[in-house]
């Protein structure tokens, strides 16, 4: 049963993010999502349904529009399988847990938001605000199933000590870090924190130490400079998803090397 929920997860992630490359390219134009349907954006010829399956469309046409030849970006297909694989991962990581639906709706907003901030450098609130209440019924819901108030209440307090840590480094230097990533902390510390208040902290030691060595590789490598803006959103979204996946162990591990 744990095989099947992780392959349906895995499905309906394609589709989601076949979902998320259309809120990605249009909500920092402030376009609707919902209309017009999907297009190229050269011909502007409406894209057929068979040509709109997620992964699949994209290497059969070989990254081209199918009527006028213009390249497709091989970011769609890359969201699509970040996404597919993401959902899969939180099924076999919750299982038939009822906040399984919370995380992949946390999922799909880590996912387009982070790269929104990869094209523009901002995390709009017109997302940012929508995960977090999301998060907020979706994980208030699952506690009251399970009867189980103290994963509400470190919900609650990793939401609010994750926002003022972010808010206290952006008071100090606020143009090296932006409010948007203050806004998205909070919603990060509550999931983080609905799962074990101490997984707040492992998710932002993670976040930032993945910032320090993707900064530190980039500029090793000629892409960046030590003045170049590097958006943070990414970096928050994939620590955050590391303490989901692994925060437990690392947790245990610090605990015993600790000896606590």
């Amino acid at each position: 049963m744990l095989a099947l929920l992780v392959v349906l997860c895995g499905v309906l992630g394609l589709m989601v993010g076949s979902f998320l490359n259309v809120v990605i390219h249009r909500v920092p134009k402030d376009e609707s999502i919902v209309t017009p349907r999907s297009h190229c954006p050269n011909c502007d010829t409406e894209l057929a349904n068979r040509d709109n399956i997620p992964v699949i469309s994209w290497l059969v046409l070989r990254g081209k529009c199918r009527t006028c030849s213009h390249p497709i970006s091989a970011r769609y297909p890359i969201v699509e399988a970040i996404t597919g694989a993401l959902f899969a991962a939180m099924a076999a990581r919750f299982g038939w847990d009822e906040a399984l639906p919370a995380y992949l709706v946390f999922t799909a907003f880590l996912v387009a938001l982070s790269g929104i901030d990869l094209d523009t450098f901002l995390l709009p609130k017109k997302l940012v605000w929508p995960s977090f209440f999301a998060g907020v019924v979706l994980l208030g819901g699952a506690s009251l199933l399970q009867g189980d108030s103290r994963s509400a209440i470190e919900a609650a307090i990793g939401g609010a000590l994750a926002f003022g840590v972010l808010f206290v480094i952006h008071f100090i230097s606020p143009r090296g870090m932006g409010f948007g990533d203050v806004r998205l902390a909070a919603v990060l510390g509550l999931h983080l924190g609905w799962l074990q208040l101490g997984q707040v902290g492992v998710g932002l030691f993670l976040s930032f130490t993945l910032s320090a060595v993707v900064g530190v590789a980039l500029i090793a490598l000629g892409l960046k400079t030590r003045k170049d803006k590097v958006p943070f959103g990414p970096f928050l979204a994939g620590g955050t998803l590391l303490a989901v996946f692994v925060g437990q162990a690392i947790q245990r591990y610090y605990v015993d090397s600790m000896g606590f």
